[in-house]
């Protein structure tokens, strides 16, 4: 069995960053896909971003106990850990990297306590969350004033986890956060593939 980091924060403070960078450090990190019934946007890609689905096939893989774990984010907006992006991954002899809320860290630290790192991402300020919710444009006002109001609810869960990351300097960050998964893996003991190259 392989190990499992877990990279959560509120919307805004650069977790998905922070996890691309390190898929792209480590080749012994798997990225686990979630699936949404949220929109596909228009840089994103089915099977790579997410697995997108409709509500009610969420709901029917949902009875079938497919998840690791999920939750309604928002009404009819479900996010989700497939249990079998879990198998996949482990196949591959890699340990798993997930980029998931925080109710689904949360679920996976409880399934894994041993196996598993979670580390959560801070934002400098509730300022600067909201700025940088802004900067993104990918919503309108009301959406976006309403993923703020559960980025500042989710802010409050930080010490559940294993390790705190406060992302200021992108930099600074990245650097914290691979030695974060060296000092928890031990990569001269797991074993590492090279990537192909496309």
């Amino acid at each position: 069995m392989g190990k499992l980091i877990v990279i959560t924060a509120p919307s805004g403070a650069g977790k998905t960053t922070i996890v691309r960078h390190l898929i792209k450090t480590f080749d012994f990190l798997g990225f686990s896909i979630s699936a949404t019934t949220r929109e596909k946007r228009k840089h994103e890609e089915h099977g790579k971003d997410y697995y997108f689905m409709s509500v009610d096939e969420f709901k029917k893989m949902r009875r079938r106990r497919k998840f690791l774990e999920w939750e309604e984010v928002y009404e009819n907006q479900f996010y989700g850990t497939l249990k079998s992006e879990v198998e996949r991954i482990w196949e591959e002899e890699k340990h798993i990297i997930f980029d998931v809320d925080v109710k689904g860290a949360k679920d996976i630290k409880k399934s894994y306590p041993d196996e598993t790192l979670a580390i959560f991402i801070k934002p400098p300020s509730i300022e600067e969350l909201w700025n940088r919710l802004r900067n993104r444009k990918t919503e309108d006002e009301a959406s976006l004033k309403k993923r703020f109001k559960r980025s500042k609810r989710e802010m409050k869960y930080e010490k559940k986890f294993d390790k705190i990351l406060v992302n200021d300097d992108l930099t600074t960050a990245l650097k914290e956060a691979e030695q974060m998964v060296l000092d928890f893996i031990q990569p001269k003991k797991s074993k590492t593939k090279s990537k192909s190259k496309k």
